[in-house]
């Protein structure tokens, strides 16, 4: 097959490259450059696609000897996914950049340009598998949970699962960083990618709040009682604890959390961690990785990029996916997404838009 490998400059990327290779493929390589300004790329480890990423991902290229190309989506980047990051904090709510980067950016834009150029398939280094069955292509979690990916691929459809590849998903990582050694890799001991890459300290809040700027507004309990200020809703998420600044200790002496951002009024809402559980969500924007359900699922349910999976029964009705919880859960942040699993099988992908509290808190 004719394949094009995205290389984001570190090992797993590489070892997937690789290994495509290896096979008998016809491999090109591709880095994406996402940034507007190539100044503010920050140096070190901290995200990806920085300057010594492109470096990297070239110098892999030469090692497995296939060509390498540099693609500019820093305009669509900056659409899809930086402006949708800026504009679901104002609106008080949480995304996830990385799978809304999957979605709009590597398994769409990349994508439909890589077919359009005669290419069969896009490959990536992500650890999630791809099950070939008589009904279609199944997306299902890595061997190594530890690194399992699978929640931000929860967007593909059966179409985009039908043109990727996902070489790593049968392997754990410390293997990888042996197998990229044994191949002559520089970037065999390179440290793993963290944070948000378009954020180049790593300040996720001082981004904000220079593209938003200072909006002051109350820190209130869930009766309205006035505890505290702050300078703008955009810099909290529900469940968050930490950073709070309130005076005023809580009457059992226990932590707060957050429980509601309202942006419109620039009121963020505290109380307790019992106030914090969830029993049911509703979400929209339902991707499906194979026909949509019909029916009412008992499945399993994550709804973090890291988080534990949970229990939980899901039903579409009227193109939103409505989620009871088997036991009430914590921090269910609007703006995330709620990914439900058939044991390992990826079933599909929705955006949490409200929550139904436990209790009767908010």
């Amino acid at each position: 097959m004719r394949v094009l490998a995205a290389m984001s400059g570190g090992v797993d990327s590489a070892v997937a490259a690789a290994r495509m290779a290896e096979a008998g493929h016809d491999v090109t390589g591709v880095h994406l450059a996402l940034s507007r300004n190539p100044q503010s790329y920050r140096s070190g480890a901290r995200g990806c696609c920085t300057i010594e990423d492109s470096r990297d991902a070239r110098r892999a290229a030469d090692v497995i000897g296939i060509p390498f190309y540099v693609w500019d989506l820093a305009e669509r980047f900056h659409a899809d996914v930086v402006e949708d990051f800026v504009s679901e904090y104002a609106a008080g709510r949480t995304p996830n950049p990385c799978l809304r980067c999957n979605e709009k950016v590597k398994f769409s834009a990349v994508l439909e340009r890589a077919l359009a150029l005669g290419f069969d398939a896009v490959v990536t280094g992500h650890y999630a598998r791809i099950v070939d069955t008589a009904e279609g292509r199944e997306l299902h979690r890595a061997v190594d949970p530890a690194k399992d990916q699978s929640y931000v691929l929860g967007v593909l459809t059966q179409e985009q699962l039908a043109h990727a590849f996902f070489p790593l998903g049968d392997t754990v990582k410390t293997e990888i960083r042996e197998e990229a050694a044994r191949r002559g890799l520089s970037v065999a001991a390179k440290p793993d990618s963290h944070d948000i890459c378009f954020i180049a300290d790593g300040n996720t809040a001082g981004f904000l709040g220079a593209q938003l700027g200072e909006s002051p507004g109350d820190i209130v309990d869930a009766q309205g009682n006035k505890l505290g200020e702050h300078q703008g809703t955009h810099g909290f998420t529900i469940g968050q604890r930490k950073g709070l600044r309130i005076g005023t200790p809580a009457a059992d002496g226990k932590p707060r959390f957050v429980l509601d951002i309202s942006p419109v009024d620039r009121t963020v809402t505290v109380g307790s961690r019992e106030e914090l559980a969830v029993s049911q969500l509703t979400a929209s924007k339902p991707r499906w990785c194979g026909p949509a359900p019909t029916e009412e699922l008992h499945v399993k349910a994550q709804l973090r990029a890291h988080g534990e999976e949970v229990a939980v029964t899901a039903r579409v009705e009227d193109g939103l996916v409505q989620v009871t919880f088997t036991e009430p859960t914590s921090a269910v942040a609007p703006g995330q997404a709620v990914v439900l699993y058939d044991g390992t099988r990826v079933i599909g992908s929705a955006t949490i838009d409200t929550v139904q509290r436990a209790t009767a808190a908010v």
